[in-house]
């Protein structure tokens, strides 16, 4: 018998994106797209535009008081953002 490299298809997949550039693309829409599941629906209802730009995920709030609450815990919202992808794509988050 032949014995062969086998490769799982999850890790044939990454290292395809990765080849191609678009991993990080892909990981960060996917924790934008968790933004409502991490916060909540009543924070994400308070919820504009969302965008990463160098690592920092800037954030629109309509409420300048959730806002101030917020930025009280940026640290801890970072951890939880980059926990349910499963990757550090975000250092940062800043809230206007």
């Amino acid at each position: 018998m032949f014995k062969r490299d086998v490769i799982q298809i999850k890790d044939l997949i990454l290292r395809n994106l990765r080849a191609q550039g678009l991993e990080t693309p892909l990981l960060q829409k996917r924790l934008m797209d968790a933004w409502p599941t991490v916060m909540g629906e009543t924070i994400a209802s308070y919820t504009g535009n969302l965008f990463i730009r160098n690592q920092t995920l800037f954030v629109h709030l309509t409420s300048p008081a959730l806002r101030a609450d917020l930025s009280m815990q940026r640290t801890e919202i970072v951890k939880r953002l980059n926990a349910s992808v499963g990757e550090q794509v975000i250092a940062d988050i800043r809230f206007n």
